[in-house]
């Protein structure tokens, strides 16, 4: 609370990448958090999605799967932060759809890439 700018800060950024992440057709899922949910429906797309965000592209995230969450709901847990920039989150965006494509996963409207 003394740094009210870092979590102003903090804020904008997860905005930003939910506008990113929705303009590529990634289904975020809302919140008012610093957290951005990205559903990916399936456990074993969600662990491939993020070990290969990690291998291919060096960006680390957090899958989120059954029993943490409901099954159907797996999801990937990003948390930019105020040193991320759009460059970052545009490359980031880029590997996303990349990644969407080749493990065929539906993007909003329920479509797969």
């Amino acid at each position: 609370k003394q740094h009210p700018e870092v979590r102003e800060a903090h804020q904008e950024r997860a905005q930003t990448l939910k506008a990113m992440f929705k303009a590529a057709g990634l289904p975020v899922m809302e919140n008012d958090s610093h957290i951005v949910p990205v559903l990916v429906g399936d456990p074993h797309h969600t662990k491939l999605i993020s070990d290969m965000l990690l291998a291919d592209h060096g960006v680390y995230v957090q899958p989120i799967n059954y029993p943490t969450v409901p099954r159907g709901t797996e999801r990937l847990r990003f948390t930019p932060t105020p040193f991320h920039t759009d460059d970052m989150m545009r490359k980031l965006v880029g590997a996303m759809e990349k990644l969407w494509a080749h493990c065929n996963v539906a993007r909003m409207g329920g479509h797969a890439a």
